[in-house]
């Protein structure tokens, strides 16, 4: 069983490692062409749904809760992060 400091610890590494892919293909490939600006939109989704599921996680009793809550959250995370990279609704903000 896990602590509350090991789970907060991994929902927090969790983003740090995922920015932290992007970060190497700039050093290492050309293909990736990352400016500061994505970066800083990068780590706070990241890093924002990562404080909302950690609330969750403290704040929620039942566990199904937790999960559908969670899912539900990490679910509008991938559909920003499409549209910001693609555009698959064309909003405004859409990618290429």
């Amino acid at each position: 069983m896990m602590t509350q400091k090991q789970k907060t610890i991994l929902i927090y590494a969790i983003p740090a490692v995922l920015l932290g892919i992007p970060l190497l293909g700039n050093i290492f490939f050309e293909e990736f062409d990352w400016s500061p600006g994505d970066f800083i939109i990068g780590a706070v989704l990241l890093f924002g749904t990562a404080l909302i599921i950690d609330l969750i996680q403290r704040i929620i009793k039942n566990k199904t809760y937790k999960i559908l809550l969670s899912g539900a959250l990490l679910i509008v995370l991938l559909l920003v992060w499409a549209e910001l990279a693609v555009g698959i609704f064309g909003t405004p903000f859409a990618g290429n």
